[in-house]
């Protein structure tokens, strides 16, 4: 069965077959040959909602792009201080008065979990932009196109993640996503942020390749795609915590003088400290134009849903 994009909504991951996932990438490329004229018009009588309770600067700008290009109208707030959630009403009522203003309702929570409380609040879509460590889908897709891009292929890579892998809600979307795709995972991390064992069972059920390392440069030789994360502050109760493994990883020229010639280095953004700035200007380096990739990728989300897609 063909499946029902529009009002659909996009929650985690989990949720999308290999198809379905294929499918969005393919629809990415078609948004990037489609002339500006024609993309006003897919959404010039959508209004959708941008609700961030968390900072954000390249999902919520790339989001708010992505549907101003497609021709919507945007409403919404990125400071949850200047939101109603201050005088304490519930997110179940928030996205019950939103849903009365807005079509799509893009939303970032730091509680696991809100994108589906509000899913389950109204009919209309919507879109996780993030909930605490747990998904962060989009991110995901645009992950996939840009690898896509790169390599030509997303299937059998050797794909290594570095970095917060406990915490960090891209790299939890990025494995699932690639469990499809007969990938092989090099999990990168400090002993006390390790893959969480939900997502490593979930891969050794479908019997793909992982295995834990230390150093980056264990990983290097084979690695087709180095995905580098940021140790989030944030995540941390204890400064202290934090502080004992704030710098594990800091990706120099040097470290990849043994990489493959098409290696792909990703960050799904901002980085600190963890790749130096003179890595900035190596053909391997993509970070930026991944990043980029963020508006083709939401804006076939965006028509998708709205059942808009040319």
């Amino acid at each position: 069965m063909k499946p029902i994009w529009k009002g659909r909504s996009i929650i985690s991951i989990n949720d999308f077959t290999r198809e379905e996932i294929i499918f969005i990438l393919e629809s990415a490329k078609k948004m990037e040959q489609l002339s500006s004229e024609k993309k006003l018009q897919l959404l010039k009588d959508k209004v959708v909602a941008t609700l961030f309770f968390e900072p954000s600067t390249r999902t919520r700008l790339s989001f708010e792009s992505a549907a101003v290009q497609l021709g919507a109208k945007i409403i919404g707030f990125a400071d949850p201080g200047s939101s109603s959630a201050t005088k304490g009403e519930t997110l179940y009522d928030t996205i019950r008065m939103v849903e009365q203003y807005a079509d799509v309702i893009i939303m970032r929570h730091p509680r696991e979990g809100a994108p589906r409380v509000a899913a389950d609040a109204t009919q209309k879509v919507i879109i996780n932009a993030g909930d605490g460590a747990n998904q962060h889908p989009t991110q995901t897709f645009l992950d996939l196109y840009t690898i896509k891009k790169r390599h030509k292929r997303i299937t059998h890579l050797n794909i290594a993640l570095v970095g917060d892998l406990k915490y960090g809600r891209t790299v939890h979307s990025l494995a699932i996503a690639l469990s499809h795709f007969g990938c092989t995972i090099s999990f990168i991390s400090p002993e006390s942020l390790r893959m969480p064992s939900s997502i490593c069972e979930e891969l050794t059920r479908k019997k793909i390749a992982y295995s834990h390392y230390e150093k980056i440069e264990e990983v290097i030789p084979a690695a087709d795609v180095l995905y580098m994360t940021r140790i989030q502050k944030e995540r941390f109760g204890d400064p202290m915590e934090y502080d004992k493994v704030k710098d594990s990883y800091i990706l120099t020229r040097e470290i990849l003088h043994h990489a493959k010639k098409n290696l792909t280095i990703l960050h799904p953004l901002p980085r600190v400290n963890e790749i130096e700035k003179s890595v900035d200007d190596l053909s391997h380096a993509a970070y930026f134009e991944q990043a980029g990739n963020g508006i083709p990728v939401r804006q076939a989300i965006l028509a998708l849903v709205a059942g808009a897609f040319p």
